[in-house]
């Protein structure tokens, strides 16, 4: 037990515990401003498939001819990805007003056989795309040393509070998720606002993908957002739809990610029950949550 304080006290796990975070973060502020809008988006996980995939691919087709330009290229790849499959996902449930629920979970089915499909065709191999030669690169010093997305995911947190809060835009999108028809009745362009919050929640989603494909692992493999989609969800409920909720919900998530692999390399639990772990406490902190502050017009479809 103390050789296990003892790795929580280094650099490395710090490093770890900063990595696991980074997902999380981006990914549970793109739902908050999909849900903010009035859309729930169960997705998530789905938009971070789609994102990585997306970034590894034209990273590893522009490494030849661009070098170390290619995975700025992949990452904004990555990102517009993920809004285009979210702007499918807005398309299906505001101007269809189809079961949001029901559309989200369609785009993550299709994000478990689609990646293979893509690998199979393009790299014959169906688990994982060829590793890039450029990455993103990493700033920092020593073993503190982070790809982009990852000092990008804690400025958004402060760009996503003030957006939200001090900003017309950001006043519009939570009427729209709280009153709609209040909103409409002000001139409110109550669809086009939904709009633009699920398609951003795809863009940060897909930056979430492609961290995790350029920017940590250098290629996509399959699976490889091992449901923090559903994690960051949590998140999102756990921290109150609020940015600094979010943020604080993401640190304790995240940090039990750390913990749970740094656990996997002792024999302390068994090592099923370690790589359960972060979603145990993730269900037992959505139980007791308590009531939760859900935007009022959440996954309701706009009928004005």
């Amino acid at each position: 037990m103390e050789g296990l304080f003892a790795q929580l006290l280094t650099t490395a796990f710090l490093a770890t515990f900063i990595r696991s975070v980074v997902p999380l973060l981006l990914t549970a502020l793109g739902g908050l401003f999909s849900e903010r809008s009035g859309v729930v988006n169960i997705a998530l996980d789905g938009l971070i498939i789609f994102g990585a995939l997306a970034g590894a691919i034209v990273t590893y087709t522009l490494d030849p001819t661009l070098g170390a330009l290619a995975p700025w290229v992949g990452w904004l790849a990555g990102a517009l990805v993920g809004g285009l499959i979210a702007w499918i996902h807005a398309v299906v449930s505001i101007k269809y007003r189809a079961d949001q629920v029901i559309s989200g979970t369609a785009i993550n089915l299709l994000a478990t056989g689609v990646p293979s499909v893509i690998l199979q065709a393009l790299y014959g191999t169906s688990t994982e795309s060829p590793k890039v030669a450029h990455p993103l690169p990493l700033w920092g010093v020593g073993e503190l040393r982070f790809s982009p997305p990852v000092y990008f995911a804690f400025l958004a947190v402060a760009v996503t509070w003030y957006v939200l809060y001090r900003t017309p835009y950001g006043l519009r999108l939570r009427a729209t998720g709280e009153h709609p028809g209040a909103a409409a009745s002000m001139g409110v362009n109550v669809r086009r606002m939904r709009y633009s919050g699920v398609i951003l929640s795809g863009l940060l989603a897909g930056t979430a993908g492609v961290f995790l494909s350029v920017g940590n692992l250098d290629a996509f493999v399959r699976n490889i957002s091992a449901g923090l989609g559903f994690i960051a969800l949590a998140a999102l409920i756990f921290g109150q739809w609020k940015p600094l909720g979010v943020l604080g919900a993401t640190v304790l998530f995240g940090f039990l990610q750390a913990i749970s692999i740094t656990l996997g390399g002792t024999d302390l639990l068994p090592p099923t029950l370690v790589a359960a772990l972060p979603y145990l406490i993730t269900i037992i902190a959505l139980i007791f949550t308590g009531r939760s502050a859900a935007p009022r017009a959440l996954g309701k479809p706009f009928e004005g």
